[in-house]
């Protein structure tokens, strides 16, 4: 239970940060490395407050 969790956590922190990297960039390839970087970018566009 605890790693199906974990891996749709994962799956929707990737999904998240893409997102928000093509609304701000409007960048297929920035969206793919951010959705790399995943939570990570999340975190920092909220902190960024962009």
């Amino acid at each position: 239970m605890k790693k199906d969790s974990i891996k749709t956590g994962i799956s929707f922190g990737c999904a998240l940060a893409m997102i928000i990297s093509y609304v701000k960039w409007h960048s297929i390839l920035w969206a793919i490395i951010h959705g790399i970087f995943s939570w990570a970018y999340v975190v920092y566009f909220m902190v960024m407050g962009y």
